[in-house]
């Protein structure tokens, strides 16, 4: 999902990253960009960049093995991503924050998680990409994305299926989606959520992520036909539409609704229920 922080939150973020930089004497330059979870805020600091994540003071300290810090102690140096060089967490009043400083990488593809436009990714893009994915299987997930408790209720809301009792996983991304990738070199952003998903689940979550652009949702589904043509891939493209959906039903992404619809349709040969919110 992508989220716009408010003015407080905004204000609370741009003073948490000005204090992180002070504290490891970094001195940022350049615009303020806020990340589409509407919880984050970075800025360059020479060839770095320092990003600052404010949370629910009942989440400190950091989960051992999971986030930046976990992906940088587990996931393999092959796996293409900005290398994490310096944390700094504290407490204040009701939040945590979590400041880390990264290898300063190019754009991501996209301002937003959805598609807009063809990015025109060569063939050695994609086969990287893949070669990516496969290097983050090996690595030990903790974290566990989405959980098994939310499939349980997402299935029949808004798919209209049961939930199956058991989901395949492995360790993966967590949030596959454009504005969490680069295009020249390939640079995999964003690794709060890694660790294990339902087998299918990133190249599923781009997938949906790239509806608006036909184009490049089948390219998406053709380069990952061997694992999204599984029953487990179909379940784990199943369980990237069924988030995606939820994120139409609060108020997001309203463009994709008759799409997500359709895919759901062909999947599953059900109708959403009625009861969704997002059949008119």
């Amino acid at each position: 999902m992508s989220f716009q922080p408010d003015d407080d939150t905004r204000h609370d973020l741009t003073h948490a990253h000005g204090r992180a930089a002070e504290f490891l004497g970094l001195a940022c330059t350049g615009p303020v960009v806020f990340g589409t979870s509407g919880t984050t805020i970075g800025r360059r600091t020479g060839d770095q960049w320092l990003r600052v994540s404010r949370s629910s003071r009942k989440r400190a300290p950091r989960p051992t093995g999971q986030g930046a810090l976990g992906a940088e102690q587990f996931v393999p140096a092959k796996v293409p991503r900005p290398r994490l060089h310096t944390t700094l967490d504290w407490t204040d009043a009701a939040w945590f924050y979590q400041a880390d400083v990264f290898d300063l990488v190019g754009p991501a593809i996209s301002p937003t998680p959805d598609l807009r436009n063809d990015p025109h990714l060569d063939a050695a893009w994609w086969t990287t990409l893949k070669e990516a994915l496969t290097g983050i299987a090996p690595a030990p997930g903790t974290k566990t994305t989405p959980r098994q408790s939310w499939i349980d209720d997402a299935f029949p809301k808004y798919l209209g299926i049961p939930a199956p009792a058991n989901v395949e996983r492995t360790t993966g991304h967590g949030d596959l989606q454009w504005a969490n990738l680069t295009a020249a070199p390939l640079k995999l952003l964003d690794w709060e959520r890694w660790g294990l998903v339902p087998v299918g689940y990133d190249s599923a979550v781009l997938w949906v992520n790239s509806l608006l652009v036909p184009d490049v949702a089948d390219r998406v589904h053709a380069e990952f036909a061997d694992i999204l043509g599984t029953p487990a891939g179909r379940l784990g493209q199943l369980v990237a539409i069924a988030e995606m959906l939820q994120a139409v039903d609060r108020g997001y992404y309203p463009e994709l609704a008759p799409l997500l619809i359709n895919q759901a349709r062909e999947l599953t040969g059900v109708t959403l229920p009625q009861g969704s919110g997002l059949v008119r």
